[in-house]
């Protein structure tokens, strides 16, 4: 995430600024930052628009995880962190779920941005603790700078490389020293993604070891018992010191948020149905059109829902491993694109529930259109020897079917394709040119469901004579292998905010492909792609940006980097019905923390149980 350049931006879109003086230098002082316009909350907000302000505190919400976990530390590389962590530990700054281009004080009740971007200064809430009662300090925030930016996922590496310091003024005011070129993400993304770590507690304890002690933390919920693997329970704090902040008024509602973990996502609708967790997003489009077509649905017992949102949908796709040999050759990518039957598995799979995606910042203003404008033109001139021609014309299009699954054109052009390219077929089998061997591909997956998906495209790839084949495996088998990029293709998400910035680093950034962990699956290694990354870094305003975002795109989709599969522009959710919530819905989708156990509703759910059950 980020937000706009300009100082006179600045004065312009952030909400209650006042003019301040640090080192000779301005600085606009603000209780949010926003990224494209002025924070939809004032200073004196009351709460926010979709939260019951009156929610009654209490009861109790069960949850579902796949896999397993071994780590109560989610901010290291090593094992399987537990779903649910970040409910225990809080950060400088925090978004709302309406409000995606700003994000509100937390610990932090103000911050002062100079109007240079050479640094930010937090200024802390008192009141602002940890679970065993002292105070978050300037230090704390200094320690935790230091831990993840050294030891931590690769991911923070990348956001903070241009945090240059942290530097602490008093006890509860403390700067942030910013270098390279200006960039006015950084102070964003060191409130909002920094976690407070108690500087004390790790003085005794390891930051970088896998744990099963939990961390000391400062959110509000708090870890009360696990069993690893199988489940984990966290209770609310009585004494959360930040119960009765404007942005948390009518959340955390819950007396107990507990995750049951399963084994894969083949049971985790049985287990739904059978009552064993609460509430569950569907991602299945099969399931959403057959599955829930059981007792409880029929009594209003379950409820089912499709919430419009209005997210960034971002990338899903095949993810090629160019780390691979056989995948350097971006005519083999772009072959094997025609043989996904998009079309025929919407049809006959999805029941019509999806959209094919183009773009890897779908469903947002970022997407590129036609043909390039003359600004994104500008950028990408100076680059133009060394870019695919087609980066120049109309914006990428996925292949299209009859979607009938007998549509011989999409494979002509794919055999086309390879045949212009070197590829040969002998003896029924795709041979490579550089290697005189018959083309393997494994697809990798933890998810049987998926294989729905990809087996149709196995059948069309093997039309063309390619051994392709899938794997199965757990969900710790599978964290292993994509951390150390053991893999030919993966199916990978790649989510975008409505402001993109540093992360793009951590997607498509040379350096992060050659770092275990990192989020380059693909292992993207171009100087024209990280040239443009940090072009779009540097735009200095939200209008700027659009243009480096098209660009960007333009280039990442005409390499052919992934296969794009599908989208859809609303939440599918299925919960019992205990709950309450407002009628209000969040842009960026439901928020189940806003929610709260509404006590006769829960009292006429065990009773429709129970008549269920005396029925049959």
């Amino acid at each position: 995430m980020r937000f706009l350049k300009p100082a006179v931006a600045v004065i312009v879109f952030l909400g209650a600024i006042f003019p301040a003086i640090a080192d000779e230098v301005k600085t606009v002082k603000s209780h949010a930052l926003s990224l494209a316009g002025p924070p939809k909350y004032g200073p004196d907000f009351k709460h926010l628009d979709y939260v019951n302000p009156d929610a009654p505190k209490g009861g109790n919400v069960k949850l579902s995880a796949t896999g397993g976990f071994d780590n109560l530390n989610p901010y290291i590389s090593k094992g399987q962190a537990a779903n649910g962590l970040g409910l225990t530990f809080e950060t400088l700054m925090t978004e709302s779920s309406d409000d995606p281009s700003a994000e509100y004080g937390l610990v932090a009740e103000s911050v002062e941005v100079a109007e240079d971007l050479s640094f930010a200064i937090f200024n802390m809430r008192p009141e602002a603790h940890f679970h065993d009662g002292t105070p978050i300090t300037a230090d704390d925030v200094i320690f935790s700078l230091k831990a993840v930016k050294e030891k931590g996922t690769p991911l923070f590496r990348y956001y903070y490389a241009n945090v240059k310091s942290a530097e602490k003024l008093n006890d509860r005011r403390v700067k942030f020293h910013f270098s390279g070129p200006p960039n006015r993400e950084l102070p964003q993304i060191v409130g909002q993604l920094l976690p407070m770590l108690s500087k004390k507690y790790f003085e005794t304890h390891i930051f970088e070891e896998t744990t099963l002690t939990p961390i000391l933390g400062s959110g509000p919920y708090r870890i009360r018992e696990f069993e690893a693997n199988r489940y984990i329970t966290y209770e609310r704090v009585p004494d959360y010191w930040g119960e009765k902040l404007p942005i948390n008024v009518g959340r955390n509602n819950f007396d107990t948020v507990r995750y049951d973990f399963y084994r894969d996502t083949a049971v985790l609708l049985e287990a739904f149905k059978a009552g064993e967790y609460d509430y569950r997003t569907e991602n299945s489009a099969k399931n959403w059109a057959t599955g829930y077509d059981f007792p409880a649905v029929k009594a209003g017992l379950v409820i089912l829902e499709e919430i419009p949102n209005k997210r960034s949908a971002g990338m899903q796709g095949y993810a090629f491993n160019l780390r691979r040999e056989k995948f350097q050759d971006p005519a083999l990518r772009e072959a094997l694109s025609y043989a996904f039957d998009f079309e025929w598995l919407n049809k006959n799979i999805f029941y019509d529930q999806y959209t094919r995606t183009n773009s890897y910042f779908e469903n947002s203003v970022m997407a590129p259109k036609g043909q390039p404008t003359e600004a994104e033109l500008t950028i990408l001139e100076p680059y133009r020897d060394k870019l695919p021609a087609r980066v120049f014309g109309e914006a990428y299009k996925a292949p299209v079917t009859d979607g009938t699954g007998r549509d011989r054109e999409p494979l002509r052009i794919a055999q086309e394709i390879l045949a212009k390219a070197g590829w040969e077929i002998k003896d029924g089998k795709l041979i490579d040119p550089k290697t005189g061997k018959p083309l393997t591909i494994e697809f990798l997956m933890y998810d049987p469901n998926s294989l729905r998906i990809t087996g149709p495209f196995i059948k069309n790839l093997k039309k063309l004579g390619i051994d392709a084949s899938s794997r199965v495996v757990d969900t710790a088998q599978y964290t292993e292998r994509v951390r150390n990029y053991d893999f030919d293709i993966t199916t990978a998400g790649f989510g975008q905010s409505i402001s993109p910035g540093n992360e793009q680093r951590e997607f498509w950034g040379s350096a992060a492909g050659k770092r275990p962990g990192s989020r380059n699956l693909m292992g993207i290694n171009d100087p024209v792609i990280d040239a443009l990354i940090e072009n779009l870094i540097a735009a200095p305003t939200y209008e700027k940006l659009i243009p480096a975002v098209r660009a960007l795109d333009r280039v990442l989709t005409w390499n052919f980097f992934v296969i794009p599969q599908f989208h859809a522009a609303y939440d599918r959710i299925a919960y019992w019905n205990k709950f309450g919530h407002t009628d209000v819905n969040p842009s960026q989708g439901p928020d189940i923390l806003s929610w709260w156990v509404d006590e006769k509703k829960e009292k006429e759910l065990q009773e429709g149980l129970k008549n269920i059950r005396q029925n049959n």
